[in-house]
């Protein structure tokens, strides 16, 4: 009677295992009563429950064992479990399936888990059909094979209602859906609408995970880049409690990409030095390597960016599920380390794939369209006409994705070729008008045709609060001041002498006043704009102390005494607005100091235009901008 009741629990423990993973969804359940029934057949010599137990080990995705220890225990236990079974049972086709899918994943290939494929079509048994149906699907996600991947994904939607079982329809439809978005259908959104009603009803943590990366990656493109940082938060959270190992590496990828677009990636050198040699992540997931390198070259560290490219330079580099994605950090990162000859194989490789979005697995992040890659490598190696029109076609396709980060950056990279070759620069102010409202910052343009091209002429404009100095396909953002608005003037006429009297007054073509002029050191623009800015320390200076950032608020302190000072020093007595004489040696010291105060500010947004400026902008009674 005693092995009658243990053999029962055994067969209580994988009934309830197949339940928590294909009708619930939650993997670390499901993983609990595996092992257990697993154990428990194994104690009593149940094979058949054995074999269901290594089975289920292996979950529903590829790969969830990343450990090497965890994947060969899973890998080793499915072998013996094979071993001890019925041949050609539909429980031995399965493990099969599973085996072939697993050894396919790990070296980029298919090649197997397409022949199991087509014997579990001869066992009739619709569960082992649907199991290798998803699986194939997971080893076909590089770029090549979308149009299989619609066929089987087709397919398991048609095959679940005989399945009986929750999980294949829900599987079937979450392949769908991320081959629309893989293929920039606009009908991607309306399907992830449809999974998402579906799973309102009733929730299945496994699937509701990578609709949450998607809805993550969806925030990214709307340019909502705070929020979807939140919400990629929250996400991994959601990941790691369905027992999803893809939780931790997803989340950098998201939060990798929205770093890529405030133009703070540097800031993730850390994180993604320890993400590459995390066994979280995929054996033939090489994606974090490049975007390593663009981190290490953004914060100056160009050895290690150099190691992590080389690490790829010499492989083939075969399509895999995240390759598009893995393309796009080996492009930039061959335009900030200036190599022409990585540039162009990326090109090669990528150009039959350029209709494409460049999405990360099953939809955690995207940077946009394949044009915009293949863009910045033809602009690395001096392509520019050609880069002109890639970028050209990033920017439509890029819009049509909802894309607005990459559609800014398409934009600024565009109007970069296009002065290049003697063009308006009209996308240039657009493309500043669209990050500023999107919060991001746009990168410099760099490569061997700017550094050819030297020192040149510089440019300053004016597009919200901030000044935007460029030079040589670098851009400096600075702060408003007096002295920004005297260099704009010098810089906006280069080669030509202009009194600092007439620079008080507000340009070279304003009169001068006779003797004993009414001329206000700070006039009423650049007063409001000082006033404003004071309050806006204030309260800044006041949240930065609640939440106990000293550093941060003494440095805004520092602005603010500054302003005070600056204010202070243009009224007299009893608050009256303090004037100029005809004296132009007190003129001349002004500017000269207003100037030398923009330049700091340039120097320490940008070290080569403020080296540039400061060898180039000369002070005194009469003022000057000489370019090289």
């Amino acid at each position: 009677m005693r092995e009658v009741k243990q053999g029962s629990r055994a067969e209580v423990c994988i009934r309830r295992a197949e339940h928590a993973l294909h009708e619930e969804g939650n993997l670390h359940t499901s993983r609990r009563w595996f092992e257990e029934a697993h154990q428990e057949a194994e104690r009593w010599g149940d094979t058949a429950v054995q074999a269901r137990a290594a089975l289920g080990l292996g979950g529903i995705w590829l790969n969830e064992h990343r450990t090497t220890a965890e994947s060969l225990m899973i890998s080793t236990r499915q072998q013996q479990a094979l071993a001890a079974i019925t041949p050609g049972s539909a429980l031995a086709v399965r493990l099969r399936v599973r085996l072939a899918a697993e050894r396919d994943n790990l070296i980029g290939e298919h090649a197997s888990v397409l022949r199991t494929l087509a014997h579990a079509r001869n066992t009739g048994d619709p569960v082992a059909l649907a199991e290798a149906l998803s699986l194939s699907h997971h080893c076909l996600m590089s770029p090549e094979h979308q149009d299989l991947r619609f066929e089987l994904a087709r397919e398991l939607i048609g095959l679940a209602s005989r399945t009986e079982r929750r999980g294949d329809l829900l599987m079937g439809l979450l392949w769908w859906t991320v081959d629309l978005f893989l293929a920039a259908d606009p009908h991607a959104e309306r399907s992830l609408g449809e999974l998402r009603d579906r799973l309102a009803a009733r929730d299945h943590p496994a699937i509701g995970f990578v609709i949450d990366a998607i809805e993550v990656m969806l925030l990214i493109r709307a340019g909502r880049l705070e929020e979807a940082e939140r919400a990629a938060a929250a996400c991994s959270e959601r990941g790691t409690a369905a027992g999803d190992v893809n939780a931790i590496g997803w989340y950098g990828a998201q939060l990798a990409t929205i770093r890529w677009y405030q133009g703070r990636v540097a800031e993730l050198l850390p994180l993604l030095s320890d993400l590459v040699n995390s066994s979280a992540l995929c054996h033939a997931d090489y994606a974090y390597f490049p975007a390593l390198a663009v981190a290490a070259a953004e914060a100056g560290d160009r050895r290690l960016a150099e190691t992590m490219v080389s690490r790829l330079r010499d492989i083939t580099l075969p399509p895999a599920k995240n390759w598009l994605a893995a393309m796009y950090g080996l492009v930039e990162a061959a335009h900030l380390l200036d190599d022409e000859a990585l540039a162009a194989r990326a090109y090669d490789l990528l150009r039959p794939y350029a209709r494409l979005p460049m999405v990360a697995s099953r939809g955690a992040a995207c940077f946009g369209s394949a044009h915009q890659s293949l863009g910045l490598a033809a602009l690395t190696m001096g392509q520019v006409e050609r880069a002109v029109e890639h970028f050209g076609e990033a920017l439509r396709a890029n819009q049509a994705l909802g894309h607005w980060p990459a559609a800014a950056l398409s934009r600024w990279r565009l109007g970069h070729a296009l002065v290049r070759l003697g063009g308006p620069r009209d996308e240039l102010v657009m493309a500043e008008k669209e990050a500023a409202e999107l919060g991001m910052a746009l990168p410099e343009v760099r490569g061997p045709q700017a550094r050819a091209a030297g020192p040149s002429v510089a440019v300053c404009s004016k597009g919200g609060r901030w000044w935007q100095v460029e030079l040589a396909g670098r851009t400096a953002l600075v702060k408003p001041s007096v002295g920004m608005r005297h260099l704009s003037i010098l810089i906006a006429n280069p080669r030509r002498e202009i009194r600092a009297i007439d620079l008080v007054a507000g340009g070279e073509d304003t009169p001068v006043q006779p003797a004993h002029s009414a001329q206000p050191v700070l006039d009423e623009h650049a007063e409001r704009t000082y006033v404003a800015r004071m309050t806006e320390l204030e309260e800044e200076i006041d949240e930065l102390e609640a939440a106990n950032d000293l550093e941060r608020a003494a440095a805004l302190r520092a602005e603010r005494d500054w302003l005070i000072s600056e204010l202070t020093g243009s009224t007299g007595l009893g608050g009256r607005t303090r004037h100029f004489t005809d004296d132009h040696e007190r003129a001349r010291i002004a500017v000269s100091k207003a100037i030398r105060r923009a330049l700091t500010h340039i120097a320490e947004a940008d070290d080569v235009i403020g080296a540039e400026l400061r060898a180039t902008v000369q002070t005194g009674v009469r003022c000057s901008y000489l370019p090289r």
